[in-house]
């Protein structure tokens, strides 16, 4: 029986999540499997991959063909560098201490290969917020200053609005004081005549 490493899918629709599993070759995508290797979901950024090494390495000693996506997986997690390790072990050529210690100096060096990484994209994003934020805070000032713009003739045109009353105000008053005025030195002036007619 051809055994496949592959991926079978799961999920929402625009929204895949995957499992890794080894199945017969002839079973469907997403049919009956052997056994579940692992999990793989492309929506995190970095992927979020979880994977049982040595079960992938036992189906790969006993004859598996791992699909091309599959392939990258046990690659990025290291499972085809564990078959290669284990198979130098069996021919002799190293000893099951001497892969170990191998197979966990280059887990190091991929953590932290992801880790910076993760910190990238982290920088990046926080990079971007702060982008985004000193826009805003230039739209907003932008805002401001053309309110104030259009609010400074408003109060200088409600100023001499004020003032014109103000001025028509004092006018009238003014007029209406003379009209009293001469109202009032019209008849003194009535008198004076009259006194000067006597005379």
């Amino acid at each position: 029986m051809p055994v496949k490493i592959r991926l079978q899918r799961h999920g929402k629709k625009g929204k895949p999540y995957y499992w890794i599993v080894a199945a017969d070759a002839r079973s469907k995508r997403d049919g009956k499997y052997l056994e579940k290797l692992g999990a793989y979901n492309p929506n995190t950024n970095p992927a979020t991959i979880d994977l049982n090494v040595d079960g992938a390495v036992t189906w790969l000693q006993n004859g598996a063909q791992p699909t091309d996506t599959a392939r990258a997986i046990l690659s990025y997690k290291g499972a085809l560098l564990k078959n290669h390790l284990v198979g130098g072990v069996r021919k002799g050529a190293l000893t099951e201490e001497q892969a170990e210690a191998k197979f966990n100096a280059w887990l190091e060096e991929k953590a932290g290969k992801v880790d910076a990484k993760k910190d990238g994209l982290a920088k990046a994003q926080a990079e971007a917020k702060a982008k985004a934020l000193e826009a805003e805070r230039a739209v907003n000032e932008a805002r401001i200053a053309v309110e104030e713009v259009v609010e400074e003739p408003t109060e200088a045109v409600a100023e001499e609005v004020v003032a014109e009353e103000t001025s028509e105000v004092e006018t009238a008053t003014e007029e209406a004081t003379e009209e009293v005025v001469a109202e009032e030195a019209a008849p003194e002036a009535e008198e004076v005549k009259a006194t000067k007619e006597e005379e």
